[in-house]
């Protein structure tokens, strides 16, 4: 593995309800973090500003050896050529500048001219992907597709040991694969997409309509069909052969063999696994994409350590 261009970096990972920041090294440690909430609201410089206080005391807190590096993951959609981001889960965020704003935050912050603070810009499951490819699930092998199963579905692809980006940051967006081309219109305008089925709410809503008064929640789900509640074992393989169609489909344009699952619905262990592994079956046919191995994720701050992995500059991360 190549050298780091720098010793540590500023990594920030937004999401819907909290944005962490964190100085990383260049072995993964997380030096010193700091977490900001994302603000329910619909005015943009409102939700920044808790986020904004929390980058530039974290950056001015620092010792830099040289220029700041700085590695952003963000929910989408993005738009990485312009710096740009749309999160679905922060509405007051449309075509928001992060990339403009965090640089000039941190240039303040560290008294340095904006155009030297050099920042990366990719989606969460991106980031996701890279962290488990850096030190975790994914840490032994040159390609694999990291995936994050929760609140929606997620996905990014690190291909001979570079990170998969497309035209504007947002490949593999697995969620959004349609698996039934008759199916129900998606919020995203497709119809029959994964997240349709897998995701967490899905499953739990499918599973209510179906007479489960188990609670509102994936967790209480994946508990009762370990349990082997028949209406909660059903909704979960269900959602679970849609989630082995998207994989399978993704496995075969990108021809790639190993998935790394992450995020609170694939923490229910075998629950999910085993039925996702058997659909693959049936789905994984072609032979250059057997066998097809789905691991379940190992770090609990993968998509932080993808930002700092981002902004660390290796070729193994996926930037020049």
């Amino acid at each position: 593995m190549s050298t780091p261009m720098t010793e540590h970096v500023l990594a920030i990972d937004i999401g819907g309800t909290k944005i962490a920041v964190a100085v990383i090294d260049a072995s993964g440690t997380v030096v010193t973090e700091a977490q900001a909430p994302t603000p329910a609201t619909l005015d943009p410089e409102a939700i920044f500003a808790p986020a904004a206080a929390a980058i530039a005391r974290i950056a001015a807190d620092a010792s830099w050896d040289g220029p700041v590096r700085v590695g952003i993951g963000s929910a989408g959609p993005i738009d990485g050529p312009a710096g740009t981001i749309s999160p679905v889960n922060i509405p007051g965020w449309r075509r928001y500048p992060i990339v403009d704003r965090v640089r000039t935050v941190v240039a303040a912050a560290v008294d340095a001219a904006p155009e030297t603070v050099a920042v990366g810009l990719a989606g969460d499951g991106h980031c996701f992907a890279l962290g488990e490819h850096w030190l975790g699930a994914g840490r032994d092998w040159t390609s694999m597709v990291g995936m994050v199963l929760s609140t929606g579905v997620g996905g990014g692809a690190v291909i001979d040991n570079r990170l998969f980006t497309g035209v504007t940051g947002n490949s593999v967006h697995l969620g959004h694969i349609s698996v039934n081309a008759w199916g129900e219109r998606c919020v995203c305008g497709c119809h029959g997409c994964v997240e349709m089925y897998a995701r967490g709410p899905a499953m739990v809503a499918e599973a209510r309509a179906r007479g489960w008064d188990g609670g509102t929640d994936a967790q209480a789900l994946t508990a009762d069909a370990r349990a082997g509640h028949p209406v909660a074992v059903a909704v979960i393989d269900h959602g679970m052969r849609a989630l082995a169609a998207g994989i399978a489909s993704t496995a075969t344009n990108l021809d790639i063999r190993t998935f790394v699952l992450g995020g609170g619905v694939s923490k229910a262990g075998a629950v999910v696994f085993d039925p996702l592994r058997r659909h693959l079956e049936d789905f994984a046919a072609l032979p250059f994409v057997q066998p097809l191995e789905v691991r379940p994720a190992e770090l609990e701050n993968a998509g932080i350590l993808g930002a700092a992995a981002l902004a660390l500059g290796d070729a193994r991360f996926g930037t020049a």
